[in-house]
């Protein structure tokens, strides 16, 4: 088990909640978070707070990412984002060795309401990476574009059009099943959060915070509604 809790995470692209970025690691030193509007009483408490929730979650996170897995890196690094302008978000990524990352921006933590809800987004991402997300969203880019692709081919389309469909193909094989993707690391989240000695219950009001992207045909997540359904089914079965 490998815990360092690093400021000043530099990240190489765009990044969204559950995306995958290569990450490079700038700066490891801690320093206190700059302001608090989360439940938390001040944002001392609030990286306090983070630290024992991470230290609580991590074995918990490789061990099962040990025990239902063959082959991946299961040593996790969870690090915070050293930009405190960086909006509330929070994914999983990998470091140029295949090293699993999860990394949570300062207004994250400064936006939970509480360890639980902490513990349940550290969940969550954690895993995106043990269902092994990462490798699956690749492939279904690639089944998406070599099948838009092949229908423009076979409908005669130019060669500039076969290349838009190609472009389509992959953005919407990712998205489409993403949605699926997070209802599943909500699942297992949800147990993952239990098994660290926290409530999933109470972590999961986190989404009830968080603005409910519907059923959109090309979002990236789902409702609210299904992702707090699939909490608890977890929860009936823990």
């Amino acid at each position: 088990m490998f815990l360092r809790l690093a400021i000043g995470f530099g990240l190489l692209g765009l990044v969204a909640a559950c995306d995958v970025v290569p990450t490079s690691d700038t700066n490891t030193s801690a320093a206190p978070l700059v302001a608090t509007t989360s439940g938390f009483s001040s944002a001392a408490q609030a990286q306090r707070a983070f630290a024992r929730v991470a230290t609580n979650m991590e074995p918990v996170i490789e061990r099962e990412c040990r025990t239902k897995t063959t082959g991946l890196d299961c040593d996790f690094r969870i690090v915070i984002d050293g930009n405190p302008n960086s909006p509330a978000n929070a994914y999983q990524t990998l470091d140029a060795n295949k090293r699993p990352i999860i990394a949570f921006t300062q207004k994250l933590i400064l936006d939970a309401g509480n360890a639980d809800e902490l513990a349940f987004v550290m969940g969550h991402e954690g895993a995106h990476h043990i269902l092994n997300h990462i490798g699956r969203q690749k492939q279904n880019s690639v089944a998406g574009a070599v099948i838009l692709g092949g229908l423009a081919t076979l409908t005669g389309a130019a060669p500039a059009g076969v290349e838009e469909a190609v472009k389509l193909g992959a953005q919407f094989g990712a998205r489409g099943y993403s949605k699926d993707h997070e209802l599943e690391a909500d699942y297992l989240g949800a147990k993952l959060t239990a098994l660290g000695g926290y409530s999933p219950v109470i972590g999961s009001e986190f989404i009830k915070r968080i603005p409910d992207p519907g059923d959109r045909f090309l979002g990236t997540h789902p409702s609210n509604e299904e992702r707090l359904q699939v909490v608890q089914k977890a929860l009936s079965e823990i």
